[in-house]
């Protein structure tokens, strides 16, 4: 049983909004809202939103130390990677129990690109303050997948062949995961631990037979988040998007790092499918 009984959760975007939903419907941990000053953030019922400058250490600190908190949640986005850092020198002081950056996506361990070094960085000042982690990969966010294949009429958009696997999880299983592991799992298999999910497992060029789609193969993208998107698929088609991914050795692993090896930790959970979220 985990000894838990306190998370602060920052970052409030389409993913923060699901885990702070399913932390608050548990009723078995309390739940608070790190928000910027300002900002008109809500939250649900039973979490208590709370404005702080992220990068004042001792605010935050602050904040940590008069609410108890057990447990730092981040699902900050790539623009607020590095404020984690200041959020780990604040747990730090508070003497915070775990602290779990935002990571919420394909494997970072061992990359180089500047999106994912960034994650590697905190995930090492977390271990030089001694606060224990949990890194999620969770693949692509289910919910997103036409927009990351740019899917319209009738047809995906990809960069290469196309058939390396990706790991996909819907929003709200990677909500209640997190929820079900902070309230449940005892705490000896969450600290300092990586945990793999996977919702489903498809190809681009199996999303295109799901989809009924026709696939254009390109070099790059042009237009709004061109750059992101470009540099996603480029490295999906390594086969970087399996939860599974072992950058280092070129491989999806096995055993604890297989690809949704840590499904397992949510025992008698359904987990959402391609078809069934996107009702194909």
């Amino acid at each position: 049983m985990s000894s838990y009984k306190s998370v602060a959760v920052v970052g409030a975007g389409r993913l923060g909004t699901h885990i702070l939903s399913a932390l608050a419907a548990t009723e078995k941990i309390s739940v608070i809202l790190l928000s910027r000053p300002g900002s008109s953030k809500t939250a649900p019922p039973g979490v208590l939103v709370v404005p702080v400058d992220y990068t004042d250490i001792n605010a935050v600190s602050s904040v940590f130390k008069e609410h108890k908190v057990d447990v730092v949640l981040s699902t900050l986005g790539h623009e607020g990677v590095g404020m984690q850092k200041s959020l780990a020198d604040a747990a730090k002081l508070a003497a915070v129990k775990l602290f779990v950056p935002s990571e919420f996506g394909s494997p970072t361990h061992g990359h180089t690109v500047e999106a994912y070094k960034a994650k590697n960085e905190i995930a090492a000042h977390l271990k030089s303050l001694g606060i224990p982690s949990t890194r999620i990969y969770t693949g692509c966010f289910m919910e997103f997948l036409p927009f990351i294949a740019s899917y319209a009429d009738g047809k995906i958009t990809i960069i290469g062949k196309g058939d390396a696997p990706i790991s996909y999880t819907s929003l709200a299983d990677i909500a209640g995961f997190v929820a079900y592991v902070l309230t449940t799992v005892p705490v000896a298999q969450l600290e300092n631990r990586i945990l793999r999910l996977e919702g489903d497992r498809a190809s681009w060029n199996d999303v295109a037979k799901l989809f009924k789609a026709s696939v254009e193969r390109v070099e790059s993208f042009t237009g709004k988040d061109a750059e992101m998107r470009t540099g996603l698929l480029t490295l999906f088609e390594t086969g970087a998007g399996s939860t599974g991914w072992d950058e280092p050795n070129k491989r999806d692993g096995s055993g604890s790092e297989a690809a949704g090896s840590a499904n397992s930790l949510w025992p008698g959970h359904h987990w959402q499918t391609i078809k069934e979220v996107h009702s194909l």
